[in-house]
């Protein structure tokens, strides 16, 4: 066994796992762990796979409320418009990214445009927190199909690498007058679908290469991923109700401005 390689999947796990549901990007720090770990052991599988980790960590975590809404479906009104605001909100993102999912991969999946991406993204959330906005949204069962919309239109935005999936999805939710821990919770639950589509697109572009995948290397890294999601998540909400989004912010551009002077360094 080659312990080194253990070290890597389990940090590349914890990686996904603490980032997927922060707004820091999560693929642009896998992208930057890959690269200074040197981490190409199993290609775009293993990502898929953690991925999916963080994804099980989300549905356990908030099981009641899914499980709520499913039985719900065919008697309860709330639980219909709430399955429909997701399922809304989730259908912009999932056409741009089967559209451009090719560019995304070849062209934007790289070091520096992750690290532009970044700071801008940091001053965004800076912003946004200095922001006098007022909430008038205070539930996931109050997000109407329109801002459910504008929601997903906003997630849009994120098929750019290091710009966070879960950082649009949230500004566009304050923007419109949602308070920040439901902003989050929605943002959660917008994930599940949003992420389980574009691993299964991504799987069905890779399936060649789930042969030849290590998958005790999988296995840690999955695993990792679930660990670390669930407990970074319980901390987030708690920290984000009681000190917003700007700590994010400045981590971001932090991370952005370092990354690119290591990558003029070479």
């Amino acid at each position: 066994m080659d312990y080194m390689l253990f070290i890597k999947a389990l940090v590349m796990g914890v990686v996904e796992g603490a980032t997927e549901f922060l707004p820091v990007s999560s693929t642009g720090h896998l992208i930057l762990a890959a690269n200074f770990l040197n981490f190409t052991a199993t290609d775009n599988v293993f990502e898929i796979v953690i991925q999916t980790g963080a994804i099980l960590a989300i549905i356990l975590l908030y099981f009641g409320k899914l499980w709520s809404t499913l039985i719900g479906l065919p008697r309860d009104r709330t639980a219909r418009r709430f399955a429909l605001a997701v399922t809304l909100s989730f259908l912009p993102a999932a056409l741009v990214g089967a559209v451009l999912h090719d560019f995304i991969k070849s062209v934007l999946f790289s070091p520096v445009v992750v690290s532009y991406a970044l700071i801008l993204g940091g001053i965004v959330l800076i912003v946004i927190d200095r922001l006098k906005l007022t909430p008038t949204i205070t539930s996931v069962d109050e997000i109407t199909l329109g801002a459910a919309l504008k929601i997903g239109l906003a997630q849009c935005v994120a098929v750019i690498p290091g710009i966070s999936r879960s950082g649009a999805t949230m500004v566009g939710a304050l923007l419109l007058g949602v308070d920040r821990k439901t902003a989050a919770e929605f943002s959660f639950f917008l994930a599940i679908p949003t992420l389980i589509g574009a691993s299964v697109y991504d799987l069905s572009k890779s399936h060649g290469a789930l042969a030849s995948a290590d998958y005790w290397l999988i296995a840690v890294g999955f695993a990792a991923a679930f660990v670390s999601a669930i407990i970074v998540v319980k901390a987030f909400i708690s920290w984000l109700v009681s000190h917003g989004l700007a700590v994010f912010g400045w981590y971001r551009i932090a991370a952005g401005l370092l990354m690119l002077a290591l990558i003029a360094r070479g």
